[in-house]
């Protein structure tokens, strides 16, 4: 499966942008398109195009001026001025404005995070808190519930409240979230975790899953088996659901193996586990189509468990399963899963320690993208391959 790049619509316009003034050789000092224009013929909202000129001024490829519109950089506008012209602030450069912080110090700092459903994320908010109260700050927590809309919102909810910096645990859409690249041009401190956005240089941290599913395929292989089904019920197919999904292929691929895509079992929902039977995944299991599993999320792995006993399978003697994070419990050493450990609790402190690092120091201008190591647990749910 090759990873698809998506350009952000902000910079389809800069480049849009940049282009026009090579090919119809405007001068300093000429005038670009107005942001009305710009928004009309891409199609999008008007942050979208501010976000895209922003980041032109930042780069002095243009010159904003507030009630004029936008020109090449070089020169004053070509256009008469003003009788009574009136002051234009000064611009701070485009360094400044990056290390630029919240003026209000609230002590506050914003998380966002899809739900608080899993222990995955139980254990990142721990971590995010102890580094936070750590050093004199406390948090606000507002859930997205996965939908793009309401993490919007939820940005701009914490920054309207003075939150001197965010923790997010993005959605990952189509169309990027426009409040993160507001974010990012206007120097606003922020962290994302666990995932990042394709194209757009931001600070993140998140797991290695690429490593993560790879300790897990050869676990299994070790073990025997060959019919290794990979398992996800997200609806969206995430930068982490195709990182992992690009792992599980290169594993088996360097085995030597074929890929089978009917293991690839994605973009399901298990509602209830009441009328599970009549489930394709249930089907799958009952049938055999598959010695081993591995899960993308705890959650997951349990409902493969239940279901499984449903058929008439012991797990691990009928089937194996391996999930990504432990379902079962918060202190490891009663947890019965075979597990691809991420080290959640480090993700939440680094994550909240490296945000209030940007906020004390300012933005250097490079990004700090961290991957965590994870490494694989040894539980009860898997054992050799069962003969038939």
């Amino acid at each position: 499966m090759n990873s698809t790049f998506r350009t952000p619509l902000y910079q389809k316009i800069q480049d849009y942008v940049r282009e026009l003034i090579e090919t119809d050789g405007l001068k300093p000092g000429d005038r670009i398109p107005t942001e009305k224009e710009l928004m009309s013929r891409f199609n999008v909202s008007k942050i979208t195009v501010v976000n895209a000129m922003t980041g032109l001024a930042n780069e002095n490829v243009i010159t904003r001026v507030p009630g004029k519109g936008s020109f090449v950089t070089g020169s004053e506008p070509n256009e008469a001025p003003d009788p009574q012209p009136k002051a234009v602030p000064a611009q701070p450069a485009a360094e400044e404005r990056q290390n630029a912080a919240p003026s209000v110090r609230t002590g506050i700092i914003g998380i966002v995070m899809p739900s608080i459903d899993d222990y995955f994320a139980i254990r990142i908010i721990e971590g995010m808190q102890q580094a936070l109260v750590a050093n004199g700050y406390r948090s606000m927590i507002l859930l997205s519930m996965s939908q793009i809309e309401r993490e919007k919102e939820a940005i701009k909810t914490l920054i309207d409240i003075g939150a001197e910096g965010l923790l997010v645990f993005p959605v990952d859409e189509e169309k990027y979230n426009e409040e993160l690249l507001s974010m990012k041009f206007s120097g606003f401190p922020f962290v994302l975790i666990d995932r990042y956005l394709p194209g757009v240089d931001t600070h993140y941290i998140a797991a290695d899953g690429k490593l993560g599913i790879s300790l897990a395929v050869d676990h299994l292989w070790e073990l025997g088996h060959r019919e290794i089904a990979i398992c996800s019920d997200s609806p969206l197919q995430t930068v982490t659901v195709q990182e992992r999904i690009e792992g599980y292929m290169n594993s088996l691929m360097n085995k030597g193996a074929l890929i089978n895509p009917a293991h690839m079992i994605t973009g399901f929902h298990v509602k209830s586990l009441k009328d599970a039977e009549s489930h394709p995944l249930f089907r799958y299991i009952r049938n055999r189509m598959a010695t081993a599993y591995i899960t993308l999320n705890g959650r997951l792995a349990v409902q493969i468990y239940q279901m499984a006993r449903q058929a008439g399978l012991r797990v691990p003697e009928d089937l194996s399963i391996i999930s990504f994070d432990d379902p079962t419990s918060i202190v490891e050493e009663f947890s019965i899963f075979t597990h691809v450990k991420q080290f959640e609790y480090e993700m939440g402190y680094r994550a909240a320690d490296l945000l209030l690092n940007v906020i004390s120091k300012g933005h250097s201008g490079d990004y700090n993208k961290t991957k965590l190591k994870p490494e694989l647990v040894i539980g009860q749910t898997t054992s050799a391959v069962p003969l038939r």
